[in-house]
């Protein structure tokens, strides 16, 4: 059974509106307390919110029946909470049961501990939430922001940077290792439930396996005369017993062994075999990658390569900036607008780069802001011919540097006050993703799984998308409050 929220007060508690929050710490939850509070004062609002929640939440069973589950006003403000302060679940849990101005905002009184929130529980319940319904979320918070700042929307100034997944650096003999460590654990247990036997050594196994894996390592740190050679016997005894365990993990997937009555052991036998199968398949691709590269010494392109058997959806992306030349992650296109709402986001696609996905990115903030934008700025990893024609054709005044030190150098001769203006102000996006990366935890994404990762980005923004319409509305109620100025003096945009 699920509510949005309870709408009778109890006598220990402040109605939210009315929870006076302290304006004089700087703590990034003040503003993010503020914008929740501004929000629940906005009964459309509100409610278009929790009704977006609450779909994805109940999904296709019933609100009224059950045991009595977290509201959804609490769901949102937890997950807004958390990576709006960049915090993990332990901390989350901490915060939800003993912050007070948190739990007021909550709708939680003094009088009693209840209820407590486990990490688990918080865990569960936020990963109830789609990507496509935060996007909705921010789509909802961004339209009250320029409600209450109309200008805002008329200029937007955007970039990609990487959020990197949570990996280990990529080896061959690093993959192996990892499938076949997953491998002998989980056919271990589906062998006890399907009462199978064959895998009363896999200590034994696991220890020859670690001891591959060390002399693979000892050798290539090491080099020395015969590097290759000596190298490609590591891989090949790694090799060797990575078939024998595959061979015997895959004769548990015979259809015959499966129980026909249901239940729950059944279930879990169904699920450990799809993991299993999983991991077969990512190990087997593992062990072909390391023999197309060590044996035959063959260069495999970065599109082929598997990074990592747990975050298989990983891609390998070279900017070649200091200090991290080389990153393990996804491209995550952000725009922004003059109020400093990330109006706009996108996770790019495999292989894609910056310059294929302007045009249509902009088409659609263009449209979902209802042609209000009138200026727009990217820097030169945007720029073709094609793009400079059509990005003209949506905005007023494009700003989008040419690359090249010739054909920059006339651009900038020719150009307008506007263009020298964007130009000048254009930098300012890099201090929205350091925003997003040291303070909403966008650096490194912390969940698993490519769905996970696409709402961890959409809660990151989430979460700064609150703190700038709390900054905007403390300042608007004493400008000279130190919890809502911004370290970003200057205009916007």
């Amino acid at each position: 059974m699920r509510i949005a929220f309870d709408p009778q007060l109890r006598l220990d508690c402040t109605p939210v509106t009315d929870v006076r929050l302290n304006t004089a710490c700087r703590d990034e939850i003040i503003p993010i307390l503020a914008a929740l509070q501004h929000i629940y004062a906005r009964p459309v609002l509100h409610d278009s919110l929790l009704d977006a929640i609450a779909q994805d939440v109940n999904g296709v069973c019933s609100a009224d029946r059950g045991r009595p589950g977290m509201q959804y006003w609490s769901i949102l403000v937890l997950g807004a909470v958390r990576l709006g302060c960049n915090l993990n679940y332990d901390r989350l849990q901490n915060f939800a049961e003993e912050h007070r101005s948190l739990r007021m905002i909550m709708g939680i009184g003094d009088w009693r501990d209840e209820p407590k929130f486990d990490w688990r529980c918080l865990r569960d319940n936020i990963a109830l939430l789609s990507p496509d319904t935060i996007e909705r979320l921010n789509h909802l918070i961004v339209g009250e922001g320029h409600r209450l700042v109309p200008e805002a929307a008329e200029t937007v100034r955007g970039d990609s940077f990487v959020v990197a997944t949570d990996i280990h650096y990529p080896t061959d003999s690093s993959l192996i290792g990892d499938g076949l460590r997953t491998i002998m654990a989980t056919a271990r247990r589906l062998a006890g439930l399907l009462g199978v036997g064959g895998w009363r050594q896999h200590g034994h196994l696991l220890r020859a396996l670690k001891k591959h894996l060390r002399d693979i390592n000892r050798i290539a740190a090491g080099k020395g005369r015969d590097f290759q050679k000596r190298l490609q016997g590591g891989y090949r005894a790694l090799f060797e017993m990575s078939d024998r365990v595959i061979a015997r993990a895959t004769e548990l997937l015979d259809p015959a062994l499966v129980p026909i009555s249901p239940g729950p052991a059944t279930t879990t036998i169904v699920k450990l075999r799809t993991k299993l199968l999983d991991f077969l398949n990512m190990t087997l691709r593992a062990c072909d990658q390391a023999r197309r590269r060590v044996l035959a010494e063959e260069q495999v392109a970065n599109d082929e390569k598997l990074f990592s058997v747990f975050e298989p959806e990983t891609q390998l992306i070279k900017r070649g900036k200091v200090p991290q030349p080389v990153e393990f992650g996804h491209r995550v296109l952000v725009i922004e607008d003059g109020a400093g709402f990330v109006c706009h986001y996108a996770i790019l696609p495999r292989g894609t780069e910056d310059r294929e996905v302007l045009v249509g990115e902009m088409k659609q903030v263009q449209s979902r802001l209802d042609g209000r934008i009138r200026r727009a700025s990217f820097d030169r990893g945007f720029h073709s011919p094609e793009n400079q024609q059509k990005l003209a054709e949506l905005v007023a005044q494009p700003c989008l540097p040419k690359t090249g030190h010739i054909q920059a150098e006339r651009q900038e001769r020719e150009a307008t006050v506007e263009f020298r203006q964007a130009r000048r102000r254009h930098p300012g996006i890099e201090s929205a993703i350091g925003a997003l990366q040291s303070g909403n935890g966008l650096a490194r994404c912390r969940d698993r799984s490519f769905g996970g990762y696409c709402r961890y980005v959409g809660l990151g923004v989430l979460g700064r998308n609150l703190h700038v319409l709390g900054k905007l509305l403390i300042a608007r109620e004493d400008p000279k409050c130190v919890a809502g100025q911004s370290r970003r003096q200057g205009e916007a945009a």
